[in-house]
């Protein structure tokens, strides 16, 4: 099973890929877990730069997700809301199929942000008929380094939650690749 986990931070420190790096150490026997985390590489959405003129960039990112059986995202909150870069990967992905009826899940690296969430959660929930809105990872991380991060999710408490979390997406990601096969 293959997870594509998404940074919504292009900070090189950032508290939500360093949260993203420790759970795939934790991912459990027989999933994969990958990282994109580079969303300031991804040019500005615009549908004059679809079809045949899709920047290679995005055109990885969307093999990445066409790859991945399900997808997780952690994301930090700027201004209130869903960071630009995010919602930028977001709109190449919406105009697109690959991330459609994929199982989508949220991971949170800190105790604020819900005006975000909840924002993030609606875009979601419209992009793809299989975000999991129930399933929910939220550690009070914030302003962690990304080694202070790593030693925590390694901690009893703290391992336990994401093993629990990634024991539930794969079920869920699971009885998604079975109704697919039974309906094709």
């Amino acid at each position: 099973m293959k997870i594509l986990a998404i940074s919504g931070s292009a900070r090189s420190a950032s508290t939500n890929t360093a949260l993203l790096r420790a759970m795939k150490e934790l991912a459990p026997v027989g999933v994969e877990l990958s990282i994109f985390h580079r969303l300031d590489t991804l040019p500005v959405f615009s549908p004059d730069a679809e079809g045949e003129k899709t920047p290679p960039q995005v055109l990885q990112l969307m093999e990445a997700v066409s790859a991945a059986d399900g997808i997780i995202i952690s994301s930090p909150e700027y201004i209130r809301a869903i960071p630009g870069g995010l919602k930028n990967a977001i709109d190449w992905m919406v105009s697109r199929f690959e991330v459609v009826s994929k199982p989508i899940a949220l991971v949170h690296a800190s105790h604020r942000g819900d005006d975000m969430l909840a924002s993030l959660r609606l875009v979601l929930s419209t992009v793809s008929d299989k975000f999991q809105e129930e399933l929910f990872l939220r550690l009070p991380l914030m302003k962690k380094s990304p080694e202070e991060v790593d030693a925590l999710v390694r901690s009893p408490l703290y391992e336990a939650q994401v093993s629990e979390f990634l024991i539930r997406f794969a079920e869920v990601i699971n009885l998604a690749l079975r109704d697919e096969v039974a309906t094709t």
